[in-house]
């Protein structure tokens, strides 16, 4: 059986006068179904973080995006055919160069808030820590 050993990802925090982005996840995706947080994916074989995390935020989003700087890492363990797998992430502060966001299920949602509105939605401290990472730095 081929299982994954560590997973690299990249998180977009994508930040426009004074606003997040935050996606609501479908509810179809085995992991954190209608989970709201920032744009994020698993690295491609050979990716460099920074290309993933543009490549992901149009892949989910529809937005081109430019990386303004790294904010952080993060990491959490998930499971995959009932073995644990480590996750590794590097976060990124984005800078939006389209505003028109296109999701890929119709089940999915999306808003701008404030930093401080991030409690109006059922959003994760997972998601909570990288939007603040960008934001403290």
């Amino acid at each position: 059986m081929d299982l994954p050993s560590d997973n690299r990802l990249a998180a977009a925090v994508v930040a426009h006068r004074g606003r997040v982005l935050l996606v609501r996840r479908s509810e179809t995706e085995r992991f954190l179904p209608r989970v709201w947080g920032v744009p994020c994916g698993k690295l491609e074989p050979g990716e460099s973080p920074l290309d993933g995390v543009l490549r992901e935020l149009k892949e989910e989003t529809g937005l081109l995006g430019e990386v303004l700087r790294k904010v952080g890492e993060s990491s959490f363990v998930s499971r995959y055919r009932g073995h644990d797998v480590k996750n590794w992430q590097d976060n990124f502060l984005v800078r939006p160069l389209s505003l028109e966001v296109s999701l890929p299920h119709p089940d999915q949602d999306h808003r701008w808030l404030a930093p401080a509105d991030l409690g109006t939605v059922e959003i994760d401290d997972y998601n909570l820590d990288i939007v603040r990472q960008a934001f403290t730095g």
